[in-house]
């Protein structure tokens, strides 16, 4: 095997753009479910956490973790989950403690307050569910295709991760 077959070849410039458009749709995917979540906690008067908050307490669930956890598990999206954290604790959706064992590290969990807006946005998403697929908008091999893509690229870029360091 010669040296040149090891060399990856440029893409053709139709799967360059195709790639590059499911990169745009997944960061506006994320930032819509954001706008959703805002929307829902704007509704119902729950203004004291933020949609990213929000999905932190939901990502978490009955867990119990430390924010390096939250970041290696890929439970949290975005910069300043201890900023999140404190103010989650501050606020009383989240307990906190120091680890027994290693000091530094700090355990969280929810606490009932942030159990119940787990549990909210819990029924959001599950009444979502309820909507594409009664209305046929997304049918289950669709989202388990969906799924396995994402799976793919995800353990792709692991992949790229560990190669550069």
């Amino acid at each position: 095997m010669s040296h040149h077959s090891m060399i990856p070849r440029p893409a053709k410039a139709d799967y360059v753009s195709g790639y590059k458009e499911v990169l745009a749709l997944l960061e506006r995917l994320h930032r819509l479910l954001l706008d959703v979540l805002k929307d829902e906690f704007e509704r119902t008067g729950t203004l004291e956490v933020n949609p990213v908050q929000a999905l932190l307490l939901f990502n978490v669930g009955d867990h119990e973790v430390t924010a390096g956890e939250l970041k290696s598990r890929g439970y949290y999206q975005g910069s300043n989950v201890s900023y999140n954290l404190k103010k989650l604790v501050d606020c009383g959706y989240m307990h906190h403690q120091r680890c027994e064992i290693d000091r530094r590290a700090v355990r969280v969990r929810l606490t009932a307050k942030g159990q119940e807006v787990r549990c909210r946005v819990e029924d959001l998403l599950v009444a979502q569910a309820g909507t594409l697929e009664g209305r046929g908008i997304i049918d289950r091999s669709a989202l388990e295709d969906v799924n396995v893509l994402f799976r793919r690229l995800e353990r792709f870029w692991s992949e790229q991760i560990r190669y550069i360091y």
